[in-house]
């Protein structure tokens, strides 16, 4: 199977980045991709818990949901939409990170909310409070599609291999981590972790990613790391799209998840113990 993956760099308004998301997705259709995948945060990076207030919208009303459905229904491809933000009814007003899989006559066949909230302190001007404005999901996802069984992820969930194990175990055969990948730790941390949950999980990891500098009309902006990778079950970097946006595609060989957990079977030799 053929995949391509999205590279963006979006602002705060969603209506001026929704163009290029379609430009970019049409030109992944043109290649022969039979699964398109969009970055975290596809419809909006933004600071301001006020300005996400106003732009934001239900799921059901949501734009730019609607005309990439449209477009997958159009194009007749599978389609993730690595994560849009979207209201919800929640009593504290906070919204959803909400990863979308999208079939080819355009119906949600798969959700996921992001479960852990980028809450970190990467330097003294780079302080992220994710859980302030998103509140977190509780339920792993395995989607099952006539391609593969895709598990779904969203960027900070990289860092909790026990999820990745999860939805191994749960048949996944892709695990998709679309993320916005903060500069100075996707430097040091985002090849290296997307590598080591393919090699524990054997599993294809496919990462579209944010990149560059995000204008904000209502915020101060911000780096993303870009690099959308795709690794092999064994560890390989099938392709590294660098930091350009643009469309980066690879063929998939899904055989190479048997082989790799035929090697090294390590899904079924947990073991209980105690401690610490």
């Amino acid at each position: 199977m053929r995949v391509g993956l999205l590279q963006l760099t979006v602002t705060d308004d969603p209506a001026e980045n929704l163009p290029g998301t379609v430009a970019l997705m049409r030109q992944a259709v043109a290649g022969g991709a039979q699964l398109v995948l969009t970055p975290e945060c596809t419809n909006l990076l933004s600071s301001s818990r006020a300005h996400q207030t106003d732009t934001l919208h239900f799921e059901g009303s949501d734009p730019t949901l609607s005309v990439l459905r449209d477009q997958a229904a159009h194009a007749g491809v599978w389609l993730l939409i690595g994560s849009l933000g979207v209201k919800t009814d929640d009593a504290d007003g906070r919204f959803a990170n909400r990863s979308f899989l999208i079939a080819p006559d355009g119906a949600i066949a798969a959700r996921y909310d992001k479960i852990h909230m980028f809450d970190v302190n990467v330097s003294e001007t780079e302080v992220y409070r994710e859980s302030a404005a998103y509140r977190p999901g509780a339920q792993a996802v395995v989607a099952e599609t006539p391609m593969a069984r895709i598990g779904m992820t969203v960027c900070y969930d990289l860092r909790f291999p026990a999820l990745y194990r999860r939805l191994a175990k749960g048949g996944a055969q892709i695990i998709t981590v679309p993320a916005a990948f903060n500069h100075i730790t996707g430097a040091a941390h985002w090849e290296v972790l997307l590598r080591a949950r393919a090699i524990e999980t054997g599993c294809f990891i496919l990462a579209p990613a944010q990149t560059g500098f995000h204008a904000e009309r209502h915020g101060k902006g911000r780096h993303t790391h870009g690099h959308a990778l795709v690794v092999a079950p064994w560890g390989e970097v099938l392709v590294d799209a660098g930091t350009a946006t643009g469309v980066t595609f690879a063929d998939l060989d899904l055989a190479a998840v048997d082989t790799a957990r035929h090697r090294i079977p390590a899904l079924t030799h947990d073991r209980a113990f105690d401690g610490p």
